[in-house]
């Protein structure tokens, strides 16, 4: 972000209790549409995302639509404001921009950041209605949630677990060709852990599914919040332990078994999957070197 903060020094408020409005605020931007689509950031002329201050913000002429408060980062408060696009025109010093404009541009942390004021920003969006019984909803005074004052019935932010594993033997990953890749570019496996099941019992179902192969041992790696729309990545090692590879040809348009050392195109670093093949190629390096003999 186009501003100077620690972020370390972010303290992440999980309940909806905000302090009372300050100057002493900044705000990252989002675009809402009349449909209520919510999925465009504030961005300047480089394509990179910005925090503005209050004054900064006040300077916009498009109506705002909605403000929720994220937590405290550097002792400022920062805040996630939405602007209805139908309603003037930005500066010229800004653009709209789609948040994976910005996977490979801010670090981690302010990506994760980034993510959790666009969750938001949708939560309040997707819930103004309640699913159940039709009624408006109303902000808790306490929780992160829209409520029912009809059937009592509350909606959170959208959280969906999903597995992503890398599967390993010995010098060689599996990876995988997607339909869903807008390039070439093979990768891990994911999936969504379905009601009911446990995220080991997805791990080997996912990947017997997609790549017709069973794995053994487990190890947990990481997670990463991926809002797109709003899924939690867990991150996972799986041992190889029999099986050839049989892909479903509705998801998976390539799968292969490559050494460590020769890889094709892989997600980037900023991902988890690019962190787990990172990982493990660091790993495999790291035995193979101390196995190598004395000269």
């Amino acid at each position: 972000m186009s501003f100077r903060f620690d972020l370390a020094s972010f303290e992440f408020h999980a309940s909806a209790v905000t302090p009372v409005a300050s100057g002493n605020r900044r705000f990252i931007i989002l675009a809402v549409t009349e449909t209520f689509s919510c999925d465009q950031l504030l961005c300047d002329t480089s394509g990179l995302l910005i925090a503005l201050t209050n004054d900064e913000a006040n300077t916009l002429s498009l109506l705002i639509s909605t403000e929720q408060y994220l937590g405290l980062l550097d002792g400022e408060e920062l805040w996630v404001r939405t602007l209805r696009v139908d309603a003037g025109n930005l500066p010229e010093s800004y653009q709209w921009l789609g948040l994976r404009s910005q996977l490979e541009v801010l670090s981690p942390a302010h990506f994760q950041l980034a993510g959790r004021a666009l969750q938001i920003a949708r939560w309040f969006y997707d819930h103004r209605f309640c699913g159940r019984c039709g009624q408006p909803t109303t902000q808790d005074s306490l929780d992160f949630a829209r409520v029912c004052q009809h059937c009592s019935l509350r909606f959170y932010p959208r959280i969906s677990p999903c597995m992503i594993v890398l599967v390993t033997r010995g010098d060689e990953i599996l990876l995988a060709h997607h339909h869903r890749a807008s390039r070439v570019m093979y990768t891990t496996l994911a999936g969504f852990v379905e009601a009911g099941e446990g995220v080991e019992d997805c791990i080997r179902r996912e990947v017997r599914e997609e790549v017709g192969v069973e794995v053994g041992e487990l190890k947990y790696f990481q997670s990463q919040p991926w809002p797109f729309p709003g899924q939690l990545m867990l991150g996972f090692f799986a041992e190889f332990a029999a099986g050839d590879i049989v892909i479903d040809p509705t998801e998976i348009i390539d799968a292969k078994w490559f050494r460590y050392d020769e890889l094709p195109q892989v997600p980037a670093t900023a991902t988890v999957a690019g962190q787990l093949i990172a990982h493990y190629v660091g790993l495999r390096r790291t035995i193979n070197n101390n196995n190598r003999p004395n000269r």
